[in-house]
């Protein structure tokens, strides 16, 4: 699943797992499609923030296997954090909030 999220300002697309992830992270209950509400955004942005710096967000699990035994081990680009995912839609959260939008996500 993909999930496109939306305010006034832009759009963003993101993988579903990491979306839901981020949005039960914001105190929403994961539902796709859903919105938050302009002026509830900036305590989910809030509890989205506190989530990340507690760490208590699971990362996606890492492929099986041995990384001493696979040749391409060292050539491997390092996996995206669930950090690194939350950026564009934190940066989103922030220009909804200093525009007084809402924000929306549904299946892209």
């Amino acid at each position: 699943m993909i999930v496109r999220f939306s305010t006034r300002a832009g759009a963003l697309t993101m993988h579903g797992d990491a979306a839901v992830t981020l949005l039960k992270a914001m105190g929403h209950s994961g539902t796709v499609p859903g919105a938050v509400l302009a002026a509830d955004l900036p305590g989910a942005l809030a509890s989205l923030r506190g989530a990340l710096d507690s760490g208590r967000l699971a990362e996606p699990a890492s492929p099986a296997g041995d990384a001493a035994e696979d040749e391409d081990a060292e050539e491997r680009v390092p996996p995206v954090t669930l950090r690194m995912r939350a950026v564009p839609l934190i940066n989103m959260i922030e220009t909804a909030i200093a525009r007084g939008s809402d924000l929306m996500w549904e299946r892209g």
